[in-house]
């Protein structure tokens, strides 16, 4: 199979996205429970005008452990 081959049925993303739960799992228990923790993750957006940044705001909220969204 040659370098570009595998790009038919894989995309980078996706094989990064395997590699890396290849990886957690090979992790003991207390780095695994670390390592999936920080694999969550926010996405942000920002409204810009007349050149100048907005506040950013989470797509999803993230939520507290006590059950309610962060403000930021």
């Amino acid at each position: 199979m040659s370098a570009a081959t595998w790009r038919e049925f894989m995309t980078w993303n996706k094989y990064t996205q395997i590699a890396s739960r290849a990886v957690r799992q090979a992790l003991t228990e207390t780095e695994r429970v670390g390592a999936e923790r920080r694999a969550q993750i926010g996405v942000r957006y920002q409204l810009w005008e007349n050149g100048q940044g907005g506040e950013s705001k989470f797509v999803i909220p993230q939520v507290e452990k006590s059950g309610k969204p962060k403000d930021t």
